[in-house]
């Protein structure tokens, strides 16, 4: 059973006190039309902005979304098999995080991480006053991941309150089994509770399969409809966890955090499947490709269940190098900033990055080393 933050396990609150006109309309079984009373600007002409976007977004601007996101929380119920009260909605994997750590975590709370991972991860660890402890990954001639027994030694020494994986992984692109998790997750001292960024969930081969989208007892599981599903700059995501941590987390969640919107855009990529799937296969062959073309000039290119290839270099110094010079050119690719993969450029799988001399100065310097 995961421990949570003691201000939230001793009362019956914070409870919402805005859970919004849709969950009234829920709760008397009927709609209300007639809305004068929360104080929206429902009058708002907005011509400039439906000149600009349409009708249908100024419909959506002009009133609070879901504070429950129950039409969303509906659909992924259906798509992943899972019930909707095990659903949380907020604004992004990274929201998310930090939903996790303010329902789970008292000040000074130690929490694991490896070192290099997901960076926004250890900014929210450090925002909410908490001890970080980090493993370092496993590194051979075949892989960089994340060292689950690492972490679950640092967690029972730490008597930590969480883990932190992401599987895969970013920046490697690291798949581990679902076995193995669980693995882990069963190795974590009593009331740690693993939080598990699976924000490439969406490129594994067995993701809309019911075993990959379970509820694990011990585990929140991050997602997010900014890579597979082209939402990024809408910002929603969601968790599944235990109906009772689902209900913890709703009483730390900022209720209106996600716009009309971005809820709308869920619901419509949700009810379009076919196109995800579709932007996924494209994804995995240009993901694919650029993988060959770096093996091609000679490149140490990591396996990745990813939207990216993660490519590892001699030493930080020339990965350095190389990020500067592609920079200096107009071309963005990522270098961790953590000493520890400083050596390790990540690439993403778009088109952009197959157009001819696009990486030239990246192929040329790998056929030198």
């Amino acid at each position: 059973m995961p421990r949570f933050a003691r201000h939230l396990e001793n009362q019956d609150g914070p409870h919402n006190p805005f859970p919004g006109v849709s969950a009234l309309e829920r709760k008397l079984g009927h709609s209300l039309p007639h809305r004068i009373g929360s104080n929206e600007g429902l009058d708002m002409p907005h011509r400039a902005l439906a000149a600009r976007f349409g009708d249908d977004v100024v419909t959506l601007a002009r009133a609070y979304g879901d504070a429950e996101a129950w039409a969303p929380r509906q659909r992924l119920g259906d798509t992943l098999a899972v019930a909707p009260e095990s659903i949380v909605i907020d604004a992004g994997a990274d929201s998310l995080m930090a939903l996790c750590l303010r329902t789970l975590c008292d000040p000074e709370s130690r929490v694991i991480v490896s070192a290099g991972t997901y960076p926004t991860f250890s900014y929210f660890v450090h925002a909410e006053g908490l001890r970080m402890v980090e493993v370092a990954y496993a590194s051979d001639a075949d892989a960089l991941a994340p060292d689950l027994a690492a972490l679950a030694a640092a967690a029972r020494r730490e008597d930590a309150r969480a883990v932190y994986l992401a599987n895969p992984d970013n920046p490697s692109g690291y798949l581990h089994s679902d076995a193995d998790v669980l693995a882990l997750r069963d190795a974590l001292p009593e009331g740690c509770t693993l939080i598990l960024d699976e924000a490439y969930h969406d490129f594994r081969d067995d993701a809309w399969t019911p075993a990959a989208n379970g509820v694990w007892p011990g585990v929140i599981r991050l997602r997010t409809f900014s890579k597979a599903h082209g939402l990024a700059g809408l910002r929603i995501g969601y968790a599944i966890a235990e109906p009772e941590t689902v209900a913890m987390m709703m009483k730390a969640r900022i209720h209106y955090a996600v716009s009309s919107l971005a809820l709308a855009a869920a619901i419509t990529v949700l009810d379009h499947p076919d196109e995800t799937r579709e932007h996924v296969a494209a994804v995995v062959a240009r993901r694919e490709a650029l993988a060959g073309l770096l093996i091609e000039h000679g490149g140490d290119v990591l396996a990745s269940t990813t939207n990216f290839v993660a490519l590892r270099l001699p030493s930080a110094e020339r990965a350095a190098q190389l990020h500067a010079a592609l920079l200096a050119e107009g071309t963005l690719i990522h270098r961790p900033a953590h000493p520890a993969l400083g050596h390790v450029l990540r690439i993403s799988a778009l088109d952009d990055a197959l157009t001819p001399g696009r990486l030239e100065t990246l192929t040329q310097a790998l056929r030198l080393d």
